[in-house]
């Protein structure tokens, strides 16, 4: 019975991969690794420090390009590709950029702010006209005395007033470095991308999904504090990613080689080699500081970015061939990821306070700024510097403040609709008659003229795909890149969970928007397929793959207006609200 079964077998004299079931085999094309080649290369050093992918030579032969320049586009892809993106997102960021001529949303509060902080070194408080003062002066106005109570620190505020120092205090200027920051946070995530996926095309199809994004568009063209915070925490993942592939080199370059010329894991190098000062990982810890010190919520981006670093290191060090990984990491690198991140975070946190630090502490300088030597007379603490005691009262004001905040807004919303854009936030409505301020004049009706802080909704709904397709990467296969992603959209989503009841707005979902890109990106690289694939599943997976990536283009393009403030007709306006929750 035995040998009869046997006989029948067809599978017989077939490769251990080609036995596997059909339904694991399928798989492959998802990117899951079936049979051998799941092992991973010979060479450990290609498991430590992935090589770049490169385009087929077919590619190059079908357009006609000889090898020599094939190679030199190669080689300067890498940079050429990311600065095309960025080139395009900056040209549409800064495209009318003063439009509208008005102080929008929020930024009554940070524009002023940082005219005060640039030239008095804390806020101060406003007349209640000041807005419509400031743009009937061309921003030639006096700046008041009086210290005003304000609940977020100084850093975004101080980036804002940079820009309002070299182009003046008017729209233009105090939109333009969050304008020069979202340009070159696309720069960033190309080069991001490009480093993770090893793939300049998967890089520059995140920077470029970034660059088309509704929300990152409003916020990169509006004077408020999250796209500076969005800045400095892409930066400091890159800063992060960079440090993981030069130490990892590190510690292939210190594995020793067979006869052959391979590198080998070697347990005594793993567990006992020291990584150096590494100093991606302090420029970490310094963009990690500038983030906690535009917003407090730049400490949980803090947090879950000295927990990635570690678990990269462990990583490092097992696939090297470490024994104990852990103990490895916590000898010669967790020291190391502290000191670089935690200390350097809160001494940059304070320096952004220096402003109001050497304001005069007799009552006119900042807000609080004479606490210690008044109401904070005495206790246990009287050892400490007055402006330290004084700083640290203001900072548990603060906190009371945020904890308890619960007043009702028209725009709020809830986290669990942030994906879904459940609730945009409208930053500017106006609605002018027809042949006034921009409304056509046959328009027959009004017009709308609008700036919403709105994602483009087929890359955000896609992205609730790319999502599970991400924790499916990360959970199932282990999959670095997939766990990095992930972390970054958990650090800047989950813990406003714990604050369901506090007034949030949508538009605080930008912080993890280009983890999000990432994710769509890789999502794209699965459809169009993993290398070896044939010619028919690349053909039809990059059909599929350019036809979403368009349909995201064409939606950003037709919610254009709404981006802008560009005067509509009232019947265009409605035909883009696509859900009630938007009006």
């Amino acid at each position: 019975m035995t040998s009869t079964a046997s006989s029948m077998d067809t599978r017989q004299g077939q490769a251990p991969h080609d036995q596997r079931p059909s339904w694991l085999q399928r798989l492959r094309r998802f990117g899951y690794p079936a049979g051998p080649a799941a092992a991973g290369p010979a060479d450990v050093r290609d498991r430590l420090v992935p090589p770049y992918a490169e385009p087929s030579p077919r590619l190059w032969l079908a357009l006609g390009v000889p090898p020599a320049l094939a190679e030199r586009i190669t080689r300067w892809s890498g940079w050429v590709g990311p600065l095309l993106v960025t080139l395009m997102a900056g040209a549409m960021r800064f495209w009318n950029l003063g439009s509208p001529k008005a102080v929008i949303f929020d930024e009554t509060y940070y524009a002023k702010d940082a005219w005060a902080l640039v030239h008095r070194g804390f806020e101060v408080n406003w007349d209640k006209n000041a807005n419509d003062l400031v743009l009937q002066s061309g921003g030639h106005l006096t700046i008041p005395t009086d210290a005003a109570y304000v609940v977020h620190p100084p850093v975004g505020k101080y980036v804002i007033g940079l820009g309002e120092l070299i182009f003046g205090f008017d729209p233009f200027g105090w939109r333009f470095m969050t304008a020069l920051l979202g340009t070159l946070s696309v720069l960033l995530l190309c080069r991001i991308g490009r480093r993770i996926f090893r793939s300049t095309f998967l890089g520059c199809l995140a920077g470029a999904l970034m660059a088309v994004d509704g929300l990152h568009f409003v916020m990169s063209r509006t004077a408020l504090l999250d796209g500076v915070l969005m800045f400095f925490v892409l930066a400091a993942f890159g800063c992060l990613v960079v440090d993981r592939d030069r130490s990892r080199a590190r510690l292939a370059a210190a594995l020793p080689a067979d006869a052959d010329g391979r590198v080998r894991p070697d347990a005594h190098t793993a567990d006992t080699l020291r990584l150096g000062w590494r100093p991606w990982r302090w420029a970490a810890g310094l963009m990690l500081g500038l983030a906690f010190g535009t917003k407090w919520n730049g400490l949980y981006i803090l947090a879950a970015f000295c927990v990635l670093a570690v678990l990269w290191d462990v990583g490092a060090r097992k696939v090297a061939g470490a024994r104990q990984p852990y103990v490895a990491v916590l000898k010669y690198d967790t020291g190391i990821t502290f000191l670089a991140t935690v200390p350097v975070a809160v001494a940059v946190y304070l320096v952004s306070w220096i402003g109001w630090i050497r304001s005069p502490a007799d009552g006119s300088g900042g807000y609080f700024r004479n606490w210690a030597a008044t109401d904070g007379k005495g206790g246990h603490w009287t050892f400490l510097p007055d402006w330290l005691r004084s700083l640290w009262h203001y900072e548990h004001e603060v906190y009371e403040f945020h904890v308890g905040l619960s007043s009702p807004h028209t725009y709020q919303s809830n986290p669990w609709s942030w994906l879904v854009l459940g609730r945009p936030v409208s930053y500017f409505y106006e609605s002018p008659a027809a042949g006034t301020d921009g409304c056509p004049a046959d328009a027959g009706q009004k017009c709308a003229r609008e700036v919403l802080a709105l994602g483009t909704p087929l890359l955000w709904w896609a992205a609730c795909f790319a999502l599970l397709y991400v924790l499916w990467r990360w959970l199932f296969r282990r999959d670095w890149r997939a766990g990095a992603i992930a972390c970054g959209i958990a650090a800047g989503y989950l813990p406003w969970f714990m604050y369901q009841e506090r007034t949030i707005f949508f538009f605080y979902a930008i912080v993890f928007l280009p983890f999000l890109c990432l994710a769509v990106a890789m999502l794209i690289g699965a459809i169009i397929g993993p290398p070896g694939s044939t010619d028919t599943r690349r053909v039809l997976g990059a059909s599929g793959a350019g036809v979403l990536v368009l349909l995201i283009a064409w939606n950003f393009i037709y919610f254009w207006p709404l981006y802008t403030g560009t005067a509509i007709p009232i019947d265009n306006w409605r035909s883009r609200m696509w859900l009630d929750t938007w009006v």
